[in-house]
């Protein structure tokens, strides 16, 4: 089992910057991809960036390109979400995802069902 715990949300201007943190015990998961997703109110939970198990391949959502930087520390067992430009769109909860998958390519992993294991989410809201 893998247990995940997201550190870092809070409220922050619209243009501020924040930097996310996805902690991950139980089982090393160097071997795993991870991934975040947010959900606000009202609204299906969405893809925002994957990492491979290596940290040379990534994938984000449209909305976030140019503006959010996924990475990783394997040492530390922690994937990081760093988020510039901040927008009130952006207002979510974030979750991490963790899956094994020792592969490059990004499989089902643009997708909730993608992934086996879950964090319980941290709060991140932009204000205008």
């Amino acid at each position: 089992q893998v247990q995940l715990v997201e550190a870092g949300g809070g409220l922050v201007q619209a243009g501020g910057s924040l930097r996310l943190s996805c902690a991950a015990s139980g089982r090393t998961v160097s071997s795993y991809a991870m991934g975040w997703f947010r959900q606000a109110p009202g609204k299906e939970r969405e893809f925002v960036a994957r990492i491979n198990w290596s940290g040379a391949n990534t994938d984000y959502a449209d909305s976030v390109k140019g503006r959010f930087t996924i990475s990783r520390d394997n040492a530390k067992n922690t994937v990081y979400l760093q988020m510039n430009s901040l927008k009130p769109e952006d207002t979510a909860v974030y979750y991490c995802a963790a899956t094994y998958w020792p592969y490059s390519g990004s499989g089902n992993l643009l997708w909730p069902a993608g992934y086996d294991y879950w964090g319980q989410g941290t709060q991140v809201t932009v204000s205008s």
